[in-house]
């Protein structure tokens, strides 16, 4: 049966640009850069052991999916903490840390404006 998301896909515009922040900017490790043809690559970056990777690739007739939400939440064990030191890198938030009936909520863009949620469980 099925075990885990290996990954998940976020549309990109260019991928050394999104290479670069996903690495510089939010600390993920790059995990595969390979050529698959017509120029593109296939890049995997993850925070350091997660399980699920993603995939920075944007597959012909995707494009008009760059810049929306990603619907891809990321996890972390210190929200505020987490807040301020990416905003420190330059990373914008559309939404500062809130609490949620779920737990702390924030939002914030990548290079191509792709959002994505961050969360706290209490």
């Amino acid at each position: 049966m099925i075990t885990r998301a290996s990954t998940v896909g976020i549309y990109v515009s260019d991928q050394d640009r999104a290479l670069d922040f996903y690495t510089s900017k939010l600390d993920f490790e790059k995990l595969t850069d390979d050529p698959i043809g017509g120029g593109a690559r296939w890049i995997e970056v993850a925070p350091q052991g997660a399980e699920t990777h993603l995939v920075l690739f944007t597959p012909p007739g995707q494009e008009d999916l760059i810049g929306t939400f990603s619907n891809v939440v990321l996890s972390c064990d210190d929200i505020e903490g987490t807040y301020e030191e990416l905003k420190e890198r330059g990373v914008e938030f559309t939404e500062g840390p809130s609490e949620q009936p779920w737990g702390m909520w924030a939002q914030f863009r990548d290079q191509d404006g792709n959002e994505f949620g961050l969360i706290e469980r209490g």
